[in-house]
């Protein structure tokens, strides 16, 4: 790693660093973009608490006037929590943000970047991008996807977003070669619900199992990250048969008002959190704590060696 880059590591995560304890990048758009305050700020307080609690380091990732921070305190925390017009960072965006010295918020793939960077080697988020339904015309496809195919880390989700095209994810993974391996089902989870109908390619329930995976594939020489696809709770499950329709509507209002590009998701869930009355967000809170859960889980594995 270049001396020259623009780390700033939380006094947390610069001492885990130090100690060689276990730690866990987590992204900064679920704060910036995926709810509303203050909510954002608990629900990511929440998730860092989670990983504590299973006995790794949280490392949420954002940039900050230029800076890449590694772990936020308590106070940066709040302030990004309640900040406008905050950059979606992607790979394309990144550097751009960085010279410009402005404020971002990373998504999968750039918190893949910077957590790869900061030589953090599992991931926790709620749900990956993935291919946009209608991709066959629009070309609509997340640079997740790409960057799992390239970045050797481990990110722990509940699938891939629900409103995509998941069969059409599936594919493009396997064809990068993306391990996709599911945790305790042998179906692929679909975000807010545990079963998308789909066969998850491979399965595994052991966190040291998954450690171990993705420390032989690196003895292989194999390029590129996991996904490890972690359902969520049951107890706090929406059904795919209820959220189908809904996520349809969804869907055509944001063809009908021209809504494209990185506007879709926010826009999608958006509409989503309105016609469920907020039982979608709850979903949202419930899954991404399981999954932090998970990868403090194969953090701490992966350290044991």
């Amino acid at each position: 790693m270049s001396l020259d880059l623009p780390l700033v590591f939380s006094p947390e995560v610069a001492r885990a660093r130090a100690g060689g304890q276990p730690l866990v990048a987590l992204e900064s758009t679920i704060i910036t973009h995926g709810m509303p305050w203050p909510r954002n700020r608990e629900t990511a307080r929440a998730v860092e608490a989670a990983v504590r609690e299973e006995g790794a380091v949280p490392a949420t990732i954002a940039v900050i006037d230029g800076a890449l921070h590694i772990g936020l305190d308590d106070a940066r925390l709040a302030a990004l929590a309640r900040t406008d017009r905050v950059m979606k960072l992607s790979r394309a965006d990144l550097a751009l943000c960085l010279v410009q010295r402005a404020t971002g918020a990373t998504t999968v793939a750039a918190t893949m970047i910077a957590a790869h960077l900061a030589g953090i080697a599992v991931f926790a988020t709620g749900g990956i991008g993935g291919v946009h339904r209608g991709a066959e015309t629009s070309f609509d496809i997340s640079a997740d996807l790409h960057e799992l195919a390239r970045t050797p880390v481990t990110v722990v989700a509940a699938g891939a977003k629900a409103i995509l095209d998941l069969p059409k994810t599936l594919e493009v993974l396997e064809t990068l070669g993306v391990p996709v391996i599911a945790v305790g089902q042998d179906s692929l989870p679909a975000f807010w619900s545990r079963d998308s109908g789909l066969p998850a390619p491979m399965r595994l329930d052991d966190p040291a199992d998954i450690a171990a995976a993705h420390r032989m594939r690196a003895r292989l020489g194999l390029g590129g990250g996991q996904l490890v696809a972690n359902p969520i709770p049951a107890q706090s499950e929406i059904p795919a048969a209820r959220l189908t329709p809904l996520i349809d509507a969804a869907i055509r209002d944001a063809e009908a008002q021209g809504i494209r590009g990185k506007a879709v998701t926010p826009f999608l869930l958006a509409r989503i959190l309105a016609a469920t009355e907020g039982r979608s967000l709850e979903a949202n809170v419930a899954l991404v704590l399981n999954n932090a859960r998970l990868a403090a889980r194969i953090a701490i594995a992966l350290a044991a060696g």
